[in-house]
Formats: structure tokens, C-alpha cells, sequence
């Protein structure tokens, strides 16, 4: 498992644990990385610029440290 995926999973555990609207934060997150988080998989490779823009725009968007 990537790393960008284990993130991605940790930001949907956040926001069904918060009861949050998914399209709203999924569409923020996307803006603010430049990538649409259904796309991340399993086999998506780990890009260090990826990660770094996830990790920012995670603890903006829904103050969760990755």
C-alpha cells in the first residue's frame, strides 16, 4: 500500500467519523492538491510533492496531521 493511499484512507475515516459532508471536503482537498482524492489507489505511486500538498491541505481543510 502506497502512502498517499494510507492518507487517503485516514481523511475518509475523518470525515465518516465526523459525520462531514464527503463531496464538500473531497472538493477542497482536490482545489488545494491539484488531484481528486478517488484517484489515489493502492498503486499509486508515492510522490513526494503529492504527499507534502495532501498532508497541507488535510490539517487545513480538516485539521487532521497526517
Amino acid at each position: 500500500m502506497s502512502v498517499l493511499y494510507d492518507m487517503r484512507l485516514r481523511i475518509e475515516e475523518k470525515i465518516k467519523a465526523e459525520n462531514l459532508n464527503a463531496m464538500d471536503i473531497k472538493g477542497k482537498l482536490g482545489l488545494k492538491t491539484g488531484k481528486m482524492l478517488a484517484l489515489i489507489t493502492a498503486a499509486t505511486p508515492d510522490d513526494p510533492e503529492m504527499i507534502t500538498k495532501l498532508k497541507q491541505a488535510a490539517k487545513e481543510v480538516l485539521n487532521l496531521s497526517l
